[in-house]
């Protein structure tokens, strides 16, 4: 299996990365992702934009065991992630979640799994400014239960 995970300041360009994760794969039947995008509302209706912070090695560490589990759940070709850092603008691709395997199903509830985790479980801080003021994203009680459902769940 192809197992790539980046965090970068710099943008990625999706195209480029399914091209990558696909060269002279003909087996795979599937490829789905997922993109994040920073939206201009959130905590508050005015938002300019995002500074994402990391602590390097531990979040790389962190991302490549939650594909590593969605790989043990699922029989995947291939799993790539990219996470942007840095300060964002609206509109700006923050994150890219790239599942490939032989058939659909499999492929679309490992790009979940890995996003439900990826929120819950990578260590990242994203402050948001806004015209008034900058302030720390709390963490949502949706995004626990997003990823508390995996519990139970095993497509295996």
């Amino acid at each position: 299996m192809q197992l790539s995970v980046k965090v970068q300041e710099e943008h990625f360009d999706i195209g480029h990365e399914q091209q990558a994760l696909l060269a002279g794969n003909t087996h795979i039947g599937a490829v789905v992702s997922f993109t994040g995008l920073v939206r201009d509302f959130n905590e508050t209706p005015e938002v300019t934009g995002l500074t994402l912070e990391h602590y390097p090695g531990m979040t790389e560490a962190s991302l490549d065991a939650i594909a590593q589990e969605a790989a043990r759940r699922w029989t995947l070709d291939g799993v790539r992630i990219i996470h942007r850092v840095g300060y964002l603008s609206p509109g700006d691709p923050i994150v890219l979640v790239m599942v490939t395997g032989a058939h659909r199903r499999e492929a679309f509830c490992a790009c979940d799994f890995i996003m439900d985790f990826l929120k819950t479980r990578a260590p990242f801080w994203k402050k948001e400014h806004a015209e008034k003021g900058a302030y720390w994203v709390k963490e949502r009680a949706s995004d626990q239960r997003d990823a508390q459902r995996w519990e139970a769940f095993d497509e295996k």
